[in-house]
């Protein structure tokens, strides 16, 4: 145990040092990504900076357009190990925000994806001792987080198959293992009506613009019975034309949140009622459309995150303790689908600024070179943690097995009651 304790050591201190001499090279890569915001599934420029970034790197095979257009895979392997083979799976986002650009430093998050896989396959090429397992490095570019959900469309081509681990962490304005992440589905409210000249003959229209402000209102009278922990939160896309025509069509667009994806269900059903009572209330016809893909909630990880915790502490992080910020279910993302395939972990990361993510003062934080040393460091955590379960098997049998046993207890809840009882 001595020998393999000693060879962890060194290896996580060659993490560390490969991160740190490919820091200039990091830097650039967020920064370019960062200079060209690019939205859900028209990440081209960024996607090809990345693919550009491991097809220089010595070893890497790359799949340029791995299962979507703006997706790539980047895999390296040591062979070995007998019959048993360990694949680790690092992350990239890189998609931005409409109008305020990388507010949520996906660009950090592709580098830290990119630092991980780097400082690991470098670590792992040093040694000269045999590994108790085979590895395989694999580097996944995920795109569309932030609207439509590219790694669920990834989940559904087979993207993650052969994955036993997968690592990714996003900046916040603290250092925490897990933040509380919702499940989501988007829709779309379609409300059709008849136009008519609003002054001289109204009674001949049919106004769809009603509907819709029915339906807002519809919606917010829900709040009184819903639990305090759900999300109903929209806009109103189209309102109609001009004032004196009858609108014949609006169009909204909300977000339903709740904690967990066995409650989402229920949510949706009693804000469908209020989408379609709007239309019979004013006559008008109405669609009423889900997005493709929702969003679950995290299915969280204790052990990856004890052994994350204690990489990071080690590196100097100071994780936060409060209980405001760690018991807030706030956002959502689907990296939330993929833990209900493969043990994973989405820790959170301080990048040198107090500011709040989706803000253009965050989008000026993700492209400053202070978020540099931060970002490097939770690369090293990463990468130290994905070396603890490769090197110590019976961290990775525990992994395996709290994630069996978590997946099993959702599952159950999932389809163990009626949907559309509270």
């Amino acid at each position: 145990m001595s020998d393999r304790a000693d060879l962890l050591l060194e290896l996580k201190r060659r993490v560390g040092c490969c991160i740190d001499e490919a820091k200039a090279k990091l830097h650039v890569l967020s920064k370019d990504i960062w200079g060209c915001p690019e939205l859900a599934y028209e990440e081209t420029r960024s996607h090809d900076r990345l693919v550009a970034f491991f097809s220089q790197e010595e070893g890497w095979k790359v799949d340029s357009h791995f299962k979507l257009e703006t997706a790539f895979r980047a895999t390296w392997g040591t062979g070995g190990g007998g019959e048993q083979q360990v694949n680790m799976g690092f992350l990239c986002e890189y998609d931005a925000l409409p109008g305020i650009g990388h507010a949520c430093g996906h660009n950090l998050i592709a580098e830290v994806g990119a630092a991980a896989a780097l400082g690991l396959k470098a670590a792992l090429e040093t040694t000269e001792k045999k590994l108790p397992v085979g590895v395989q490095v694999t580097v996944l570019g995920t795109p569309a987080e932030e609207d439509g959900g590219g790694k669920i469309d990834m989940l559904r081509e087979g993207a993650f198959d052969g994955l036993d681990v997968v690592f990714m962490a996003h900046p916040s304005k603290e250092d925490a293992t897990y933040l509380p992440c919702v499940a989501e589905h988007d829709v779309t409210i379609k409300y059709h009506g008849k136009a008519s000249h609003a002054s001289a003959y109204p009674w001949e229209g049919i106004n769809a613009l009603d509907a819709a402000v029915l339906c807002y209102n519809n919606l917010s009278v829900l709040r009184q019975q819903m639990k305090p922990n759900w999300r109903v939160h929209g806009i109103i896309k189209h309102g109609g034309l001009k004032p004196n025509i009858i609108p014949a069509y609006t169009e909204l667009e909300y977000y339903l949140r709740t904690p967990s994806r066995t409650e989402l269900p229920v949510l949706k059903a009693k804000a469908e009622m209020c989408f379609r009572s709007a239309a019979v209330a004013t006559g008008c016809e109405v669609e009423v459309e889900f997005a493709r893909n929702k969003y679950d909630n995290m299915l969280r990880n204790a052990a990856l995150e004890e052994l994350y915790e204690w990489n990071g502490k080690s590196l100097g992080m100071d994780f936060t303790t409060d209980e405001d910020v760690l018991n807030n279910e706030s956002g959502s993302t689907d990296f939330g689908n993929v833990t209900f395939v493969v043990p994973g972990i989405h820790p959170y990361f301080y990048i040198g600024s107090n500011a709040l993510n989706h803000t253009a003062e965050y989008t000026v934080a993700a492209g400053d070179d202070r978020a540099q040393f931060f970002t490097l460091r939770t690369a090293k955590a990463l990468a130290m943690t994905a070396l603890d379960v490769l090197l110590l098997p019976e961290l990775l049998q525990r992994v395996k097995q709290e994630f069996t046993e978590a997946k099993l207890k959702e599952d159950r809840k999932l389809t163990g009651g009626d949907p559309t009882e509270c």
